[in-house]
C-alpha cells in the first residue's frame, strides 16, 4: 500500500543539494529513548518506506521540513555536551537518515572532532559504499527491522527487507556496535513463527548489544487525519500487558539484552 509518492528523484537529491544544510523534520533535546543517555536527537525529513503504522507521516515528504545548517546542529551539540555524559551524545533519526548521507559523513566527523558519540537510527533502506563511509563515523547504529519475512515486509512497509538484512550483515562484519529495534503491531508482526525466524537471525550476531520491542501505538492517528489521509490501523489494538511480556519471553531466548518500550 502506497499512501504517499515515493518520490526517487527527490530522495536522490535531497543527499547533494544543500551540502552544507541537513533537511529536518524537529529537534529534541535531553531525549532519552534513541540511544543510550542523554541525547540531542535530529528527526530528518523524508522517507521512502510506507510503513502502515507510521507516527510521523508528516516527515515523509522530502521536500517539507526545514533547512538547518550542519555547523549550527554541531553547535547546539556542543553547547548541551556536559549534559550527555558518559553515554550520551547526538542521535539522527528520522525520516529516513540515509537519504541524506554525504551530509550526515561531514555531520558525523565534526561531532567526533568535538568528542560527541554519535548514533543512527534507520531502516536500512541503503547499503552502499556511502553509507558504509558513514558507518565508520557512527558509534551506535540502531536498525529498525520491521519484520523478517519479506512478503510481510511488503505489506507493511511497501518495500523489501532484503537492504535493511544486507546493512545488518554488513555492519557485524566491522565488528562496532548495534541495537535492533522490533515495532509490535498486533496483526502484523506478532505472529510468534516470525519473531522466532527473527531472533534465529540475529542471535549469533556478536555486535547486537541490545534488542528493543517497541510497542504500536495510535499516538499518530491524528497526523494521518490532519493530511486527509486514511489511517489504515484504525481497528488495531495497542499491545496488552500480557502479549507484550509473551513476546519479550521469545526474545530473551535468544538475547540476554532486551528492553520493552
Amino acid at each position: 500500500m502506497i499512501y504517499f509518492p515515493l518520490q526517487d528523484i527527490e530522495a536522490a537529491k535531497l543527499n547533494i543539494d544543500d551540502p552544507d544544510h541537513l533537511r529536518i523534520h524537529s529537534l529534541e533535546t535531553f531525549g532519552t529513548h534513541d540511544g543510550p543517555g542523554v541525547r540531542m536527537v535530529v528527526f530528518v525529513q523524508g522517507c521512502q518506506f510506507r510503513c502502515v503504522y507510521c507516527h510521523n507521516p508528516d516527515s515523509l515528504d522530502v521536500k517539507g521540513g526545514m533547512l538547518i545548517e550542519i555547523k549550527e546542529l554541531v553547535k547546539r551539540a556542543v553547547q548541551q555536551k556536559n549534559y550527555f555524559g558518559a553515554e550520551g551524545g547526538v542521535t539522527v533519526s528520522g525520516g529516513e537518515p540515509l537519504l541524506q548521507r554525504s551530509k550526515l559523513l561531514t555531520f558525523f566527523k565534526l561531532l567526533h572532532e568535538q568528542g560527541i558519540n554519535t548514533c543512527l537510527d534507520t531502516n536500512g533502506r541503503l547499503n552502499n559504499a556511502e553509507v558504509h563511509e558513514l558507518l565508520e563515523y557512527t558509534d551506535i547504529l540502531l536498525l529498525d527491522v520491521k519484520h523478517i519475512n519479506d512478503e510481510w515486509h511488503h505489506k507493511l512497509t511497501g518495500l523489501s527487507n532484503k537492504t535493511t538484512l544486507e546493512l545488518a550483515a554488513y555492519r557485524e562484519s566491522t565488528g562496532r556496535p548495534m541495537w535492533l529495534r522490533y515495532v509490535l503491531v498486533p496483526g502484523w508482526t506478532d505472529q510468534p513463527e516470525y519473531i522466532e525466524e527473527w531472533c534465529r537471525h540475529f542471535t549469533n550476531y556478536k555486535t547486537v548489544e541490545r534488542v528493543e520491542i517497541i510497542s504500536f501505538h495510535q499516538m499518530g492517528r491524528h497526523k494521518w487525519e490532519s493530511m486527509g489521509m486514511i489511517y489504515p490501523l484504525i481497528d488495531t489494538p495497542v499491545p496488552t500487558r500480557e502479549h507484550r511480556h509473551q513476546v519479550k519471553a521469545i526474545f530473551k531466548k535468544y538475547f540476554k539484552n532486551i528492553a520493552l518500550k
